[in-house]
């Protein structure tokens, strides 16, 4: 056992490593490295015999937490996952895209996945009007909103069928903002964005009271789909204590 804590501790720190790498700017990463401490530990304390010296309290602590904490990411991300396949519906009133990091160069790639699937479905929904919904970050060079509708401009999309909304900084706000150009009870309304952060944009998007609301699911990398998943876990937590959702 204590070896099998030890294999999954070192993934755990190669895997963090690797997406530190690449951050755009979140210090999530830092989760796969107190996981991989933690794992350490743990395989240390079987391996000596230090786990049997704990006394029995401390250790039902530390194995009720390991549970809830597996239960927690396993439930979250069940749900997340039957979202994946969302493909809307034909002929929405509006589609809103969430805004993602701007770089100098352009979208990143998380936004340029979303702006890819609105693209697509824009090309065959003639009459649906864009929502660009995204504010200027600390360390971004211009707000989302006006990235992401020249991205859509420049591959053909009319620029009179997107609304640029340029003030939301968090998918909360994405939502709240956005609901001020359209009729949150009679419009039929689109949430664009990547696989593992549309299960808790609909719930915002209810929460807030759109009525006829529905997904869009746009892609993401793969390799990073571990850690974008677990992060969105407990963002989604956070948001379920704050009432967003």
């Amino acid at each position: 056992m204590s070896i099998a804590f030890a294999i999954v501790g070192a993934a755990s720190l190669v895997y963090g490593l690797t997406v530190m790498a690449t951050t755009s700017g979140s210090r999530f990463f830092l989760f796969w490295y107190a996981a991989a401490a933690a794992l350490f530990a743990l395989a240390w304390a079987l391996q000596t015999g230090a786990w049997t010296q704990v006394p029995v309290v401390a250790r039902r602590v530390v194995e009720v937490a390991g549970i809830a904490l597996v239960v927690l990411l396993v439930s979250t991300q069940a749900l997340m996952a039957s979202h994946f396949g969302e493909r809307g519906e034909d002929d929405l009133d509006y589609i809103v895209v969430l805004g993602a990091l701007v770089k100098p160069q352009g979208p990143s790639a998380v936004l340029q996945f979303r702006l890819d699937a609105a693209y697509g479905y824009l090309v065959e929904n003639e009459r649906t009007v864009c929502i660009v919904s995204g504010g200027r970050g600390y360390n971004e060079p211009a707000a989302e909103a006006d990235v992401m509708a020249e991205y859509l401009i420049a591959r053909g999309i009319s620029p009179d069928r997107i609304i640029r909304e340029d003030q939301a900084t968090s998918t909360s706000e994405n939502i709240e903002f956005s609901m001020e150009h359209f009729d949150p009870q009679q419009d039929r309304v689109g949430v664009v964005t990547n696989e593992f952060h549309l299960y808790r944009s609909l719930l915002i998007a209810r929460k807030k009271g759109v009525s006829n609301v529905c997904g869009i699911a746009a892609p993401s990398l793969a390799w990073y789909l571990p850690h974008n998943m677990t992060r969105e876990s407990f963002v989604l937590l956070k948001d379920l204590v704050v009432g967003n959702v």
